[in-house]
C-alpha cells in the first residue's frame, strides 16, 4: 500500500511537469505568431517634423490665387509647416455677391474642414442642414464630401478655414 500512495504523487508530479512543458511550448508559439504579425504589419512612414509657422497680417498677402475666382486668400503657412498635413487661410469673399458665380453645389474630398467667420456674414447651404446664416463669431465643420454651397455674403466677409489634408480635390456638382 505504501507503494501505491507514493506512486500517486509521483504520477501527479509527472503530469504537472508535462502540462507545464506544454503550456510553455504554447506560450512560445503564441509569442512567435504575435512577433510575426507585428513584423508583417506595414509601418506608417514617419511624418517629417513639423515646424513653427508665424503669420502676421499684411494686406499684400491676400492673393487671388485660390480655389475661387471671387475670393482672395491669405495663406497662414500651415501647409508648409506641416508638410501638407493641414492647410489654413483667411478668405475674403469679394463683393457684391453674384449668385450665378458663387452658388454652385460642390464637395471637397477632405478628412476635415472647419470654417470660422472673422468678419461680416455668409449664408450657406449644406446637405442635410439646409440654409444657415453664419455671422461674425460663427463656426462650423463640414464633414468629408458633404455637398454644400455659398448662397450669399456681406461685402466685408472674412473667413478662417482649416482643412486636412492641405492638398485635396473639389468636385462641382449639377444642381
Amino acid at each position: 500500500m505504501a507503494r501505491q500512495k507514493a506512486s500517486r504523487p509521483a504520477t501527479k508530479t509527472a503530469v504537472k511537469k508535462r502540462s507545464g512543458t506544454k503550456a510553455a511550448a504554447r506560450s512560445s508559439a503564441r509569442k512567435a505568431v504575435k512577433t510575426k504579425a507585428r513584423a508583417a504589419a506595414p509601418k506608417k512612414p514617419a511624418r517629417p517634423r513639423q515646424r513653427i509657422a508665424i503669420s502676421h497680417h499684411r494686406e499684400e498677402d491676400f492673393k487671388a490665387d485660390g480655389l475661387r475666382a471671387y475670393a482672395k486668400y491669405r495663406d497662414l503657412g500651415i501647409a508648409a509647416a506641416t508638410h501638407g498635413l493641414a492647410q489654413a487661410h483667411v478668405i475674403r469673399l469679394q463683393g457684391p455677391c453674384d449668385p450665378a458665380e458663387v452658388s454652385k453645389l460642390h464637395f471637397h474630398d477632405v478628412e476635415f474642414q472647419m470654417v470660422y467667420v472673422l468678419k461680416g456674414w455668409v449664408k450657406t447651404y449644406m446637405d442635410g442642414q439646409g440654409e444657415t446664416l453664419m455671422k461674425q463669431g460663427s463656426a462650423w465643420t463640414q464633414p468629408p464630401k458633404i455637398k454644400h454651397m455659398i448662397l450669399d455674403y456681406s461685402d466685408d466677409v472674412e473667413l478662417l478655414e482649416v482643412i486636412l489634408p492641405a492638398e485635396f480635390k473639389t468636385v462641382e456638382l449639377k444642381a
